[in-house]
């Protein structure tokens, strides 16, 4: 179920690609982006989020070195304690989410050899596609209460980028695996704490093109995946409808 909701508009620092007008529901217009929830989400139930602030997670928290007594995670959860908040607007999200992703996925890896598979094309393509699935929402008790096309990352790449299958693959398990090595897991831990959360794979274990969201610290994993499970097909045979 899709509640009832205003359409959601944002300006954001760099054009998108207009390709994603082939999402229902997406209006791309330069930098412009509208988002109209009902033809968007296929479950659309808590229009909120949690957030920080991203100049101050970035000037205070990437900083922060994990010692013996204090894991980069508890670190993370203790800062969306104290520093998080509650909003509804979800162009205040996507602000947010576009500043993380622009982080995590920047040109300087381009010089890697980890990374030579890599693109600016394909980091563009990730910097979209997850800022995008900042909106998607998983409760405490693993309920997955918003979701978007944009959840099954590889589907949506394939209508939005004319990705192939095997291309849309390879974007996937950069995007679940590869790319977050150590140092880079570490930079996605801290970064994540402007969303309110951590982020977890919904193909983890399973190469399956899952996708997957930034839930809240505590939320229940099993009940998530049981229930991502359960809706998995569905949502692709939905993604796949907007070719």
């Amino acid at each position: 179920m899709t509640m009832t909701a205003e359409i959601i508009r944002v300006e954001l620092p760099v054009a998108f690609t207009p390709t994603w007008n082939r999402i229902n529901g997406v209006s791309v217009d330069g930098a412009s982006l509208t988002i109209g929830p009902e033809d968007f989400f296929f479950d659309y139930r808590s229009p909120s989020w949690m957030i920080c602030d991203w100049q101050r997670v970035h000037d205070e928290l990437l900083p922060a070195k994990e010692g013996t007594d204090t894991a980069l995670e508890q670190m993370a959860l203790d800062y969306v304690r104290e520093r998080g908040r509650s909003t509804t607007d979800a162009a205040e999200v996507l602000r947010a989410a576009h500043e993380v992703y622009a982080y995590l996925f920047r040109p300087e890896h381009l010089t890697d050899p980890e990374l030579d598979y890599v693109t600016p094309r394909t980091l563009v393509q990730l910097r979209e596609l997850a800022t995008l699935m900042a909106l998607n929402k998983v409760e405490l008790n693993g309920d997955i209460t918003n979701v978007s096309p944009v959840w099954m990352l590889g589907h949506a790449a394939q209508v939005v980028y004319d990705l192939t299958e095997a291309e849309s693959q390879a974007l996937d398990e950069c995007y679940h695996s590869t790319w977050f090595n150590e140092s880079r897991r570490r930079e996605s831990v801290l970064a994540h704490a402007a969303l309110g959360g951590r982020l977890v794979h919904g193909c983890q274990g399973s190469p399956n093109m899952s996708g997957g969201c930034v839930v809240p610290f505590g939320a229940d994993i099993d009940a998530f995946r049981r229930n991502l499970a359960a809706m998995r097909t569905p949502w692709i045979e939905q993604t796949l409808d907007n070719r």
